[in-house]
């Protein structure tokens, strides 16, 4: 096999680097002693270094060359002298997928499949490269027999730094959508307890106001005693916390509007800030018509401000205890889905476990019907309750995509069951989404596999829940047609030997 030496013609792959030959040649002993110094080429000849500085073909890359591009064909292997080569995926973001440093040997190696470039590659620094054709692999194999080994050692540490960099950024993915989901599930109850705590500050003043005023009217005692009772008989048609009709706004405007009548005809100050209050309870015009027997004119609006103002009061701090019960259930979910301060490996029930991911992604649930169907006789089992948590979230996440992507007017459904099935429990997630093509139903529990849009998704979901259901000594599996896919997850009631 004829040689390539620095002056012949360089193959296709590196005649687009032409220009980042440098004019004048750098001397094949300067190459060597460079060579020597590389940690990965430690125990080679002077020899085998001659040979890459007279076979090699030199580049010098300036600060963000743009050296390849996620996608295109690669034929070379590379020596990076000097400098750092950065090599980034769309779906990783900003964030460095790969950094080749000086002294490394990367690129395309002997023994490799790799047919692309991962992704696109930026020069940092300046960089000082020597730069070998696949074509000359066999006669480097030849001349140098302790490259071979040395290649293959890369490709393993390669492998393993490029699955834990995919893993991780997948997790930061997951966390990050977590944290999200988080943020705005506590977003809603943290407002709306600090802006009730707000007002209900001002109202207490009102009220205590009100209250002094009212006091200083001197009732008799029959006076005093009607209206003690008037005040009990219409709370007992008001539970604690009721709120029957402020979510049907339009009765609310009509009931609103009934009171504000009535008020005003009674010389009511401030009807619009009371007719409110009262509209959104179950309070009706003879309730106050029967205070009207038992108030004289003059004392009856004060009553009803003082009334009304308690209520508001009483509604501003039932909004604080329900918003800080929220968020105390919230922060509930969020330790039983982590299994915060408790042992890795827990007896755990798949429905509370099923009902927790669904709280983590409360916020993305909103327009969709959620079905339960847990058999009762399914009974706890064994898992790694961190971990089997990924597995729920990891699907449940698929199947809310899968339905996003359908009509608007469509209903969406997510059904969600759980049954024993001899010694397995079986987990089965659906739903009515478009369905999975038939074609790469089979490849779905591939890494790095998605028919997401570049930027939305990596492809390790599915694959981490897969690993994971493996660990367990269980089975995943995938049925689909349009509007009914189901994600079957099989696990073992008995552990023996599974950790």
């Amino acid at each position: 096999m004829a040689t390539l030496t620095l002056d012949t013609p360089q193959p296709e792959t590196l005649a687009r680097f032409k220009q980042y030959e440098p004019a004048q040649k750098t001397p094949p002993a300067t190459i060597v002693r460079a060579l020597s110094q590389l940690a990965q080429l430690d125990g080679l000849t002077i020899a085998d270094f001659e040979w890459f500085a007279t076979h090699g073909t030199e580049h010098r890359f300036t600060d963000g060359t743009v050296l390849f591009r996620l996608g295109e064909s690669t034929r070379t292997m590379t020596i990076l002298l000097a400098g750092e080569v950065h090599v980034r995926r769309h779906q990783s973001g900003p964030v460095q997928y790969f950094i080749g440093r000086s002294g490394q040997i990367t690129g395309k190696l002997p023994y490799s499949r790799m047919k692309t470039y991962g992704g696109d590659g930026y020069a940092s620094g300046d960089v000082w490269t020597l730069d070998f054709d696949e074509s000359c692999f066999p006669a480097m194999l030849a001349a140098i027999p302790g490259i071979g080994q040395r290649c293959v050692g890369i490709l393993l540490d390669r492998v393993r730094e490029v699955t834990r960099l995919e893993q991780q950024s997948e997790k930061l993915s997951a966390l990050g959508k977590l944290a999200a989901n988080l943020s705005h599930e506590l977003n809603n109850p943290a407002s709306a307890a600090r802006s009730a705590a707000n007002n209900l500050w001002t109202e207490l003043r009102t009220y205590g106001d009100q209250k002094y005023r009212l006091g200083s009217l001197c009732f008799d005692d029959t006076v005093k005693q009607q209206y003690g009772e008037w005040v009990a008989a219409v709370r007992a048609t008001i539970p604690q916390g009721d709120d029957t009709h402020a979510c049907d706004t339009v009765l609310v405007n009509q009931r609103e509007d009934l009171f504000r009548t009535w008020l005003d005809a009674h010389n009511v100050p401030e009807s619009w800030k009371i007719a409110p209050i009262l509209a959104e309870t179950r309070i009706d015009l003879t309730h106050l018509e029967s205070l009207v027997t038992i108030m004289q004119p003059e004392a009856l609006p004060i009553a009803i401000s003082s009334f009304a103002s308690a209520l508001k009061a009483e509604r501003m701090t039932d909004a604080v205890m329900d918003s800080t019960r929220r968020i105390f259930e919230l922060i509930t979910a969020i330790k039983d889905y982590s299994y915060m301060d408790q042992a890795p490996i827990q007896e755990i029930d798949l429905a509370a476990a099923l009902d927790n991911t669904l709280t983590m992604l409360n916020s993305r649930l909103s327009n969709i019907d959620i079905i339960r169907e847990y058999d009762p006789a399914t009974p706890p089992v064994l898992v790694y309750g961190s971990e089997i948590n990924q597995v729920w979230t990891a699907i449940i996440e698929n199947a809310i995509d899968a339905v996003d992507l359908l009509p608007p007017e469509t209903p969406r459904t997510l059904r969600l069951h759980t049954a024993l099935s001899g010694p397995t429990v079986i987990v089965e997630i659906w739903d009515n989404g478009p369905g999975i093509d038939p074609v790469i139903q089979s490849r779905i529990f591939e890494p790095f596999f998605t028919t997401k849009s570049v930027g939305s998704g990596m492809g390790l979901g599915l694959d981490i829940a897969n690993r994971i259901i493996l660990k367990h000594r269980g089975q995943i599996s995938v049925q689909s047609k349009p509007h009914e896919t189901c994600l079957q997850v099989r696990l073992p009631i008995e552990q023996t030997g599974a950790y």
